[in-house]
């Protein structure tokens, strides 16, 4: 394929700001979850995604159509096959962030996922096979520029989901900015 080639195969928005409960409900499924990480490769039918995650039709049409229902994913093509419109569906938005962008206090809404701790949960056996890549940074910022940090950290996620599909091996990319207790020097002054 082509590096020039669209990733996916379909418009979608760059980020979408999810907040509703029954938007974060619907991200807390794993399989959902799974589902729209497949389809940050290509749009897909029903029958693609169930051949993929190995479940049943029947399961992943219920999961498609509730996480269409909540307006994350949306029917992006249509082809006829023998008398049926089959569909096609894509996310949309490439990135799915959870919780308020500019809230005064500099705080996110309380989501119901936890995606570092499905990271470290998918990374065990990379990590047991000595092929885990991972960083364990801590610096103490002001907030503006744990803003602008992520906003960097967004676009090297972005790129990262725009890199062409190939290879047998499928990787995770996580991220994660969170306030912590972690020590911290006095300021110069006051030693």
């Amino acid at each position: 394929m082509p590096v020039n080639e669209q990733i996916p195969d379909y418009d979608l928005d760059e980020m979408v700001v999810i907040t509703a409960p029954q938007q974060l409900r619907a991200l807390a499924d794993p399989l959902r979850s799974t589902l729209l990480d497949l389809l940050l490769e290509r749009a897909a039918t029903v029958t693609e995604m169930a051949r993929a995650v190995d479940r049943p039709k029947s399961t992943v049409a219920y999961h498609v159509n509730l996480l269409v229902d909540t307006g994350l994913l949306r029917v992006v093509r249509t082809r006829r096959v023998r008398a049926i419109d089959e569909r096609y569906y894509g996310r949309v938005a490439r990135t799915l962030y959870i919780g308020a962008l500019n809230r005064p206090e500099g705080r996110q809404v309380v989501a119901a996922i936890n995606g570092l701790a499905e990271a470290a949960t998918e990374a065990a056996p990379a990590h047991a096979a000595d092929e885990l890549r991972c960083l364990l940074l801590h610096a103490r910022i002001p907030i503006e520029d744990v803003r602008n940090f992520w906003a960097q950290v967004q676009e090297v996620a972005r790129q990262f989901a725009q890199i062409p599909r190939a290879g047998d091996q499928v990787y995770g990319f996580a991220a994660g900015l969170y306030p912590t207790d972690a020590p911290t020097l006095p300021d110069a002054d006051q030693s």
